[in-house]
C-alpha cells in the first residue's frame, strides 16, 4: 500500500462531490419551482437566494474537483 494508492481514492472520493453539489441544486431548483407556482408575486424577492444557495453548492463541486485534480497530481 502505498501514497499513489491512497491519492486515487481520495480523488475517486472527491470527484462524488459532483454528485452531491448536482442533487441539491436539483432540490433547490424544485423547491424555487413550487414556491413560485403557489406565489407568483413573490418570484423577484426568491430568485437572488437562489441564485446565491446555487452558486454555494456548485463551490463546492469546483473545490472538490480541484482537490481531485491535486490529488491526481501526486500519482
Amino acid at each position: 500500500m502505498n501514497v499513489s494508492m491512497f491519492a486515487a481514492i481520495g480523488a475517486a472520493i472527491a470527484v462524488v462531490t459532483g454528485l452531491g453539489a448536482g442533487i441539491g441544486i436539483g432540490i433547490a431548483t424544485a423547491g424555487l419551482l413550487q414556491s413560485i407556482a403557489r406565489q407568483p408575486e413573490a418570484q423577484p424577492k426568491m430568485l437572488p437566494f437562489y441564485f446565491v444557495g446555487v452558486a454555494l453548492a456548485e463551490s463546492t463541486a469546483i473545490y472538490g474537483l480541484v482537490i481531485a485534480f491535486l490529488l491526481y497530481a501526486k500519482i
